[in-house]
């Protein structure tokens, strides 16, 4: 808890669990209304592809943009946006017009704002501690907010579709965005922007790309991170369809899946932050995914919603362990002039291979069914952490020369 201590980490943490709570009641109302209106895994799929391909294309260029701009005028513009996106989402369903292009046309919109807004909101952590030994907690407290979220907007979700239909959750994510708005408004940080200095935004992204893939840490987590999106994270794109027809559930059951993993990811966040000391960190990040699969191998078998409820927490647990030691790892040992390009990176990693990912995993549940689907991914991801184990004698050697230059 050692991130509360500062005033400006207090109003970004209360502001953003207001408005995640928000975004995560419309991402699974979404889902639902897309199964409703097509009946298709492969729709979920494509609608997902759509929202996550900016992360491939803009996200890059918007980690120069970071390095050189004031992070927190980025936030509110993106913000803004995003609360647009709502209202203008929960206006179509509520008059009842709404289509499957619609769905599409707002999901690449959200996408484009989130894949500037994602990177911009890892490298401003920074700008809310002062501390360098205090960003471990900070990460880990952000963690820890998403996943009560992840806890919380799917439970309320699956209620409010149950008894009022999706446009309600719309609603409430439309409102929301003002709480994080305005804590970023009550904010106390110098306004002052990062040197542009003279180099062109290609040659700076050239900058941040060498940097990025000749620091051998850096690099082996974001090609791991890069494989678990293609092949693994994915599996929440088919959770509709598990609920639904592996469980002979309803939207509730859907809500139950998604608050199991939101509990389990909890558990891998505040986990992270009972740790005070980073050396070591990375030894977590192979066991952490090993997890993961694990918990999807098993689930993928499971037919019984209390097994399946247990499966999906271990497998939460997993997952959010290693993406929070891997950011944590990274924003330690970055150089700070390249935070925002490597956060983009790392961005990229995780959102930008996630839409390919959806439409592998939503065309392969169609064809040979979603639980030998999750079968798959479990097992790729056993097998991601068996390689990446093999990397971990690079970590030490390379990391903490790192932190005794004060990088």
């Amino acid at each position: 808890l050692r991130a509360f201590k500062y005033y400006n980490y207090r109003l970004f943490f209360i502001g953003q669990g207001v408005s995640v709570i928000g975004t995560w009641m419309q991402m699974i109302a979404m889902s639902w209304l897309i199964y409703k209106l097509t009946g298709s895994a492969m729709f979920l799929g494509a609608v997902g592809f759509v929202t996550q391909i900016p992360y491939l294309v803009v996200t890059p260029f918007a980690g120069v943009l970071i390095d050189r701009l004031d992070r927190r005028r980025i936030l509110f513009w993106t913000q803004g946006l995003a609360a647009l996106q709502a209202v203008i989402l929960t206006v179509i369903v509520y008059a009842g017009v709404v289509q499957i292009w619609h769905i599409f046309a707002l999901g690449l919109f959200i996408g484009l704002v989130n894949s500037v807004d994602m990177p911009t909101r890892q490298a401003f952590v920074i700008k809310m501690v002062d501390r360098r030994e205090d960003l471990a907690s900070a990460i880990a407290m952000n963690s820890a907010l998403f996943n009560g979220a992840r806890l919380i907007g799917p439970l309320i979700a699956g209620f409010v579709i149950a008894a009022f239909g999706e446009k309600v959750c719309f609603l409430v994510n439309a409102v929301s965005f003002l709480a994080v708005i305005a804590s970023l408004a009550a904010m106390r940080i110098d306004r002052a922007t990062p040197e542009r200095g003279e180099a062109k935004v290609f040659a700076e992204l050239k900058e941040g790309l060498s940097y990025t893939f000749h620091t051998p840490p850096i690099r082996s987590i974001l090609l791991m991170l890069s494989f678990l999106s293609l092949t693994a994270l994915p599996y929440i794109t088919i959770m509709p369809v598990m609920a639904k027809t592996v469980l002979s559930g309803d939207a509730r059951t859907y809500g139950f899946l998604m608050g199991a993993i939101g509990v389990g990811a909890l558990g891998g966040a505040v986990f992270l932050a009972s740790r005070k000391s980073f050396f070591g960190l990375w030894k977590i990040i192979p066991f952490a995914v090993c997890i993961f699969g694990v918990g999807l191998l098993l689930f993928s078998f499971s037919r019984s919603l209390w097994v399946s409820l247990i499966l999906m927490a271990v497998a939460g647990f997993g997952m959010m362990a290693q993406l929070a030691t891997s950011n944590t790892v990274i924003q330690n040992i970055v150089d700070e002039s390249k935070r925002g390009r490597v956060m983009a990176f790392y961005s990229t990693a995780l959102m930008g291979i996630l839409p390919f990912g959806n439409l592998l995993v939503g065309g392969l549940a169609d064809v040979i069914t979603a639980p030998w689907t999750l079968f798959a991914g479990g097992i790729a991801a056993i097998l991601a952490s068996i390689i990446f184990s093999t990397k971990l004698g690079n970590f030490k050697g390379i990391i903490q020369p790192t932190l005794a230059d004060g990088k």
